[in-house]
């Protein structure tokens, strides 16, 4: 049986390298701003500065060697609360609680009404004769603290945890609106377009074009504003809105340093385990 020989086949020459000149690196240019560019940015870095030397006097900001020539005062002072005083932990775990409560019912109501006003703020889905008033009336809601709506509301309803509930509504419907709305406005505009081509009207609009889009970041300002609500509903017991914010200021009033130094250990573990807890939620819906 005679054996056949195949012919061997050539490899195909590979094309030469390509020699790259030794003064190709003299040739890359880098790329520079323009002169206005510049000039907006060091101008920008001046006024930044020109506010922190105009706001130094105010804010007494030569004072702050204080903190280094007097530390033993705030030494003293602070160890006082280094003998905490759990005594009464069941008292202050159920005012906890409470401050709870009116953190959710707060946060709960001021994220269902935000929606419309961010709607009605957003200047890509509504005009201009609405959404400037709107967004004058949410800033308002934003600017007074949640104490200054925690005082009328106690002045109309009573002591308790209802005006609390009442002043982190209003005042977080206004920070809602502000956040919902500049999740609105960059939205991709294309969905809707698509759905107006069909002839829906503005609703559908919004309904089928807008909300699904920016659903995701709602919840994750929603849980984020629940946690800071949390610590917001603390204080506004120091005004006789529930909670232990009360029972705190008492303490502090009563110079009773140890069962003060308890009660903000449960105030932050009870922060801690919401930061935990909306954490998950977060990465579970976002």
């Amino acid at each position: 049986m005679t054996a056949v020989t195949l012919p061997a086949q050539e490899s195909p020459a590979l094309p030469p390298a390509r020699e790259i000149p030794d003064h190709a690196d003299a040739e890359i240019a880098v790329p520079s701003h323009t002169l206005a560019r510049r000039a907006r940015g060091w101008m920008l870095w001046l006024v930044i500065i020109a506010l922190l030397v105009w706001s130094w006097g105010p804010a007494e900001m030569s004072r702050a060697g204080s903190l280094f020539t007097d530390w033993r005062n705030m030494a003293e002072f602070g160890s006082a609360f280094l003998r905490p005083d759990f005594r009464d932990w069941g008292s202050y775990l159920a005012d906890m609680i409470v401050t709870i409560q009116i953190a959710i019912w707060g946060t709960a109501l001021a994220a269902m009404l935000g929606v419309p006003f961010a709607i009605l703020s957003s200047s890509n889905v509504s005009p201009q004769w609405i959404v400037q008033p709107v967004r004058r009336l949410m800033d308002a809601c934003r600017a007074m603290n949640e104490i200054v709506f925690a005082l009328l509301f106690i002045v109309a309803v009573g002591l308790g945890p209802f005006a609390g509930v009442m002043a982190l509504f209003v005042h977080n419907t206004g920070v809602f609106s502000k956040l919902y709305s500049e999740a609105v406005e960059a939205i991709d505009p294309r969905p809707v377009e698509g759905i107006r081509a069909t002839g829906a009207r503005r609703i559908p609009e919004v309904v089928f074009g807008v909300i699904p889009q920016v659903v995701p970041l709602w919840t994750s300002f929603i849980l984020y504003r629940l946690e800071t609500n949390v610590r917001s509903a603390t204080t506004l017991g120091i005004v006789g809105a529930g909670g232990i914010g009360q029972s705190l200021y008492e303490s502090i009033r009563a110079f009773r340093y140890a069962e003060t130094a308890a009660q903000l250990i449960v105030v932050v573990a009870a922060v801690i385990v919401m930061d935990l807890i909306s954490a998950r939620l977060r990465k579970a819906l976002v």
